[in-house]
């Protein structure tokens, strides 16, 4: 079923706290972002999307807000398919510290689009970290640290500690919300991947097939999703991985499936996904995770079937004026 989906004005898309291990460089400063270069992209990823039936809406832009480019972190809708608008909710998300006043903007931006939003009290980073792959609602967490710097020996003399997003502890009340369904709790392990989607991918009709980057999670974890998804499972080589292979978001359009992955991603994995009936698109949002550290699912929050979407007038009209082509009738060319 075609989507609708949330982005991100990227007009300050930037490095401000420098809060995962890609927003800073060997010494520990903070990079600089070309601002052109991941204007250009973000529009060339919202127009792929569109051109294969996807409705984008976006949130404006606010200064200092960087992370509203990346709003997979807001939160979660609840059910996706299957139940009138009404009967839906959407979660928002505990954000790290440095991100928490994004929440104060999601809150009124998803209540205009008809949602009743609901808080998680819990340390927990919404569809980074939870997320349907086959029967499961999959679950991944990590340790929770304050972020900062400790002495090493080496060059430099310090390193920077970034810890993961999701507590364990948020299944005790996100279980509860998705009842009707399987949670499959996972161990993430490396600072680089701190949310599951960029570690795993559920996609295919029921999404019965999961991209997974195995060094990504503990032994426990590897484990469990070896036995869970035996021959569906497709274990991401390093170099896929690096680019983030598994943040990757499907769509269908015209009754076909279509994976957009970040471009670069090597032959072998394009064939492992065309061998399992779905076709992959090929985007390029380097900038975003080379400066940021998220990619193509990382800039898209999922809002389910566009036929589902609430229909109250008030919130009809809110997303015709916050929809793309509203408001870049003439995006810059790529």
């Amino acid at each position: 079923m075609p989507r609708t989906i949330l982005m991100g004005d990227p007009t300050y898309f930037s490095v401000l706290g420098g809060a995962n291990p890609h927003t800073r460089n060997a010494l520990g400063l903070r990079k600089s972002v070309d601002a052109g270069r991941a204007r250009t992209q973000w529009h060339g990823l919202a127009r792929a999307l569109i051109a294969r039936g996807t409705e984008v809406c976006v949130i404006e832009p606010h200064h200092g807000m960087s992370g509203l480019v990346y709003p997979a972190n807001a939160g979660f809708l609840y059910p996706l398919a299957g139940k009138s608008g009404g009967a839906k909710a959407f979660y928002l998300a505990n954000l790290l510290p440095t991100r928490a006043r994004e929440r104060e903007i999601y809150r009124p931006f998803l209540e205009a689009m008809g949602y009743r939003c609901v808080e998680i009290a819990a340390r927990f980073e919404g569809e980074a970290d939870f997320f349907p792959a086959g029967r499961f609602m999959l679950f991944t967490h990590g340790r929770v640290e304050r972020q900062r710097f400790v002495p090493r020996i080496g060059i430099p003399p310090w390193r920077r500690v970034y810890g993961f997003r999701s507590d364990a502890g948020a299944a005790e009340e996100i279980g509860p919300i998705v009842r009707d369904a399987t949670v499959l709790p996972l161990e993430l392990c490396l600072e680089a991947h701190y949310h599951g989607d960029t570690v795993l991918c559920g996609f295919g009709r029921e999404r019965e097939f999961l991209l997974a980057y195995m060094e990504g999670l503990t032994a426990p974890s590897r484990e469990r999703l070896r036995a869970e998804f035996g021959g569906n499972l497709i274990e991401l080589a390093k170099s896929d991985a690096a680019l983030y292979a598994a943040n990757s978001f499907q769509v269908d359009y015209e009754g076909g499936l279509h994976l957009f992955m970040p471009q670069g991603v090597s032959d072998a994995l394009l064939a492992r996904v065309r061998k399992c009936g779905v076709e992959p698109v090929l985007v390029d949002v380097s900038e975003f995770l080379a400066k940021g550290g998220g990619s193509v699912k990382c800039m898209i929050l999922d809002l389910g079937p566009r036929s589902e979407q609430p229909d109250a007038p008030a919130a009809v009209e809110f997303r015709a004026k916050r929809s793309y082509q509203l408001l870049f009738p003439n995006p810059p060319s790529q």
